[in-house]
């Protein structure tokens, strides 16, 4: 879990931090983490399971970059038996898919302990709500429009293909 958490946040992280900056990046990160424990909180109320981790406020920048960069390719192995090759598919795909598991994956799991799926969910919905309803006032506009109209070449992430 540690280590999805940290390629999650290596591969996606740093265009809405290049996009934010660094000190509105940090206040979303914390703010998508408290919206992530207040919705796995609502919806596991009785819970004595204490929860521990950065998933949830991982999956906020994850639901930001889906709005923010949905056609971006990115690179994901996909396993074939004893083989597997390297693709790339658009983000919305990816993100797309990993949102829809966890919400297959929490169908079972409000009784046990483990992952809270309900954290990443809230995550995810409040980092794509904030950066759909408030994108274009949290970015400064040259760089908001600069990523709608063309390649920013000035960083690579191996990962990520325009």
């Amino acid at each position: 879990h540690l280590i999805g958490n940290m390629l999650y946040m290596w591969i996606f992280a740093d265009n809405i931090e290049d996009d934010l900056g660094k000190i509105k990046f940090i206040l979303f990160y914390l703010a998508s983490g408290i919206a992530a424990a207040m919705t796995q909180v609502y919806l596991n109320v009785n819970s004595t399971i204490p929860m521990v981790g950065a998933s949830g406020a991982i999956s906020g920048v994850l639901g930001a970059y889906l709005v923010r960069y949905p056609r971006n390719r990115v690179l994901v192995l996909i396993p074939f038996g004893f083989f597997s090759q390297m693709v790339r598919i658009p983000a919305m795909f990816v993100l797309g898919f990993w949102f829809i598991l966890q919400f297959i994956s929490s169908s079972g799991s409000s009784s046990q302990g483990g992952v809270a799926y309900g954290a990443h969910i809230g995550g995810f919905v409040f980092g794509a709500a904030v950066m759909f309803f408030f994108g274009n006032f949290l970015i400064p506009q040259k760089a908001f429009f600069k990523a709608l109209s063309e390649k920013d070449d000035k960083k690579k992430n191996p990962w990520i293909q325009d």
